[in-house]
């Protein structure tokens, strides 16, 4: 039966222009093309939760023993596995469902990205204070694209040459440094390195956000100008 009524759908023009984003391309369209008929876009979602728990109960775990990093590593593979895949196989399949399908990665992105980082304010190597600083960065970030895609019909996944690929290979690098150096001294105001460099990316995420916010403030100024 179909449904009573059905909202207008306005295409959203994707902008991606991360460092990797062809090479991304080019594997996952060929991992599309090998992904066996029974695996569906929700299953890969799925998928992409699983490697989020993955990697907080590593981040968790390290604080009895740093070899629960080895489980976040492999969490963010996981994660990027499903989080990458499931709309590119909708998309290379032509069975997207943009409504549904807009609304159930964003929301699973935003709960994903709540275990990445509070996982990381969970360990033993940064303190959980500064941890939540970068979460309020990355969701401003977050707030921002979906605005832009009411407001813009745009809906940009990358900023600075740098999108979710770039930050989960720097954050499976800051994991293995965590495992290399283990846990720091404080270097300035109670804040160890690792501290500093999560605090700094999540003060970097906040200056984004205010900038691109007056940035289109002032595209939609003109293109909307007052009526008086």
């Amino acid at each position: 039966m179909e449904p009573a009524f059905k909202p207008k759908i306005t295409p959203i023009d994707r902008i991606q222009e991360n460092l990797v984003a062809r090479i991304e391309r080019r594997a996952l369209n060929w991992l599309c093309a090998r992904l066996p008929r029974r695996v569906s876009p929700d299953m890969l979602t799925a998928f992409g939760m699983l490697g989020a728990l993955m990697v907080f109960t590593g981040y968790v775990g390290s604080n009895a023993d740093r070899d629960w990093l080895w489980l976040s590593v492999a969490g963010y593979v996981v994660h990027w596995f499903g989080d990458s895949l499931d709309g590119s196989l909708a998309r290379f399949r032509k069975i997207e469902r943009p409504r549904y399908g807009y609304f159930l990665d964003h929301s699973c992105d935003g709960l994903a990205t709540t275990l990445l980082v509070a996982g990381i304010g969970f360990s033993p190597y940064v303190q959980l204070e500064v941890a939540l600083v970068a979460l309020a960065g990355y969701l401003l970030m977050s707030i921002h694209a979906f605005l832009s895609v009411r407001v813009l019909g745009e809906l940009r996944l990358s900023y600075l040459n740098a999108g979710p690929t770039e930050l989960r290979l720097l954050l499976i690098a800051l994991t293995l440094t965590m495992y290399a150096v283990g846990r720091e001294h404080p270097i300035a105001w109670g804040l160890n390195g690792f501290d500093l460099f999560v605090g700094a990316v999540g003060l970097l995420l906040i200056a984004l956000f205010v900038i691109q916010t007056l940035q289109v403030a002032r595209r939609l100024a003109v293109e909307e100008p007052p009526l008086n």
